[in-house]
């Protein structure tokens, strides 16, 4: 299973499936998803918290920590597929219509190169 040849739909078939195996459904609360989902993400930057910004570029690099960042990042994606379970959200759909959003938002011609309206730095 890696990133090119698996489908969201796999994966939340994946996620469905261990849920119902162990009979968690009846905890898995939109609350209770939601709270967990924040939870595994701020375990995702504990995973950076005492690292250099050119420290934090060595995850590329087999470690441990990239290890830790990977079951994070792993935990997050779960809980996130866990909650568009439940709520019957099409993520691929969610990301489309809020990716547009962000396309009006943020104009190429204004945001290249910005991070944002306080970045003083002229457009390039």
């Amino acid at each position: 299973m890696d990133d090119q040849s698996t489908t969201l739909a796999q994966l939340r078939e994946m996620i469905q499936r261990f849920v119902a195996e162990r009979d968690w459904g009846q905890f898995h609360t939109p609350k209770n998803l939601a709270m967990s989902l924040a939870i595994e993400a701020a375990e995702v930057m504990e995973v950076f918290q005492w690292l250099t910004p050119e420290e934090s570029w060595s995850l590329r690099e087999e470690c441990p920590e990239k290890e830790a960042l990977c079951d994070e990042l792993a935990d997050v994606l779960a809980y996130l597929l866990a909650i568009s379970n439940q709520l019957n959200i099409d993520l691929a759909s969610a990301l489309k219509r809020k990716m547009a959003k962000n396309e009006a938002k943020y104009p190429v011609e204004e945001y290249r190169g910005r991070y944002g309206p306080r970045d003083n730095r002229a457009p390039r």
